[in-house]
């Protein structure tokens, strides 16, 4: 199995706005760093942006 490779970097975000995310993700169980790429799929699978996975069969 492959394994995902990960990017960082730099995000500001408002006091307020990461108070809610902080707050969010301790409801939902997850770190707010965990939370924060959720919330990231989550938008570019709503708009279908996410690149489509390969099969296993294709492989």
């Amino acid at each position: 199995m492959a394994e995902k490779s990960t990017k960082s970097f730099i995000l500001r975000v408002d006091a307020d706005t990461m108070n809610a995310i902080e707050a969010w993700a301790a409801d939902e169980f997850r770190s707010t760093n965990g939370q924060l790429q959720w919330i990231i799929t989550e938008a570019l699978r709503k708009a279908k942006r996410l690149p489509k996975k390969k099969n296993k069969n294709d492989e």
